[in-house]
């Protein structure tokens, strides 16, 4: 399968919590991070998604906000990922921001000029990716 979300992660399914709409699905990647996806019951029971199983989790650049200093900071966002800029691509329009987790996983972001110029973003710079559960796709093998 091709598909155009740029960030795909291969990983376990470690936990799930189950609403009355809604499941809490934990995706551990083989680094250790950790992503969460919010997706219908009726999703969960059509992947078969259990603790154990195998997930890709699927998130598209321009869902991902990039994040420098949370000093003092709470947000409802699930899933914060901390990493060190890797490389900044500059677009006509937007820069791509690659950000380097550990374990050898990276997270693509796209922003715009601006917000990249008023982050101080700069190759090598802490920076932690930052998206919400509801943003995350899952997709299992058949």
């Amino acid at each position: 399968m091709k598909i155009s979300a740029r960030n795909q992660y291969s990983g376990t399914v470690s936990a799930i919590k189950v609403g009355a709409v809604n499941s809490e699905v934990d995706v551990t990647l083989p680094g250790g991070q950790k992503i969460v996806a919010m997706v219908t019951n009726e999703s969960a029971n059509a992947l078969n998604l259990k603790v154990g199983g195998d997930v890709m989790a699927l998130i598209k650049a321009s869902s991902v906000m990039v994040m420098t200093d949370a000093t003092g900071m709470r947000i409802s966002a699930r899933n914060c990922l901390e990493g060190t800029i890797k490389s900044l691509t500059m677009g006509p329009v937007n820069v791509e921001v690659t950000i380097a987790l550990g374990g050898g996983s990276e997270v693509q972001a796209t922003i715009t000029h601006e917000a990249a110029a008023e982050l101080g973003l700069k190759e090598g710079g802490a920076a932690t990716a930052v998206f919400k559960a509801l943003t995350v796709i899952l997709g299992v093998a058949v």
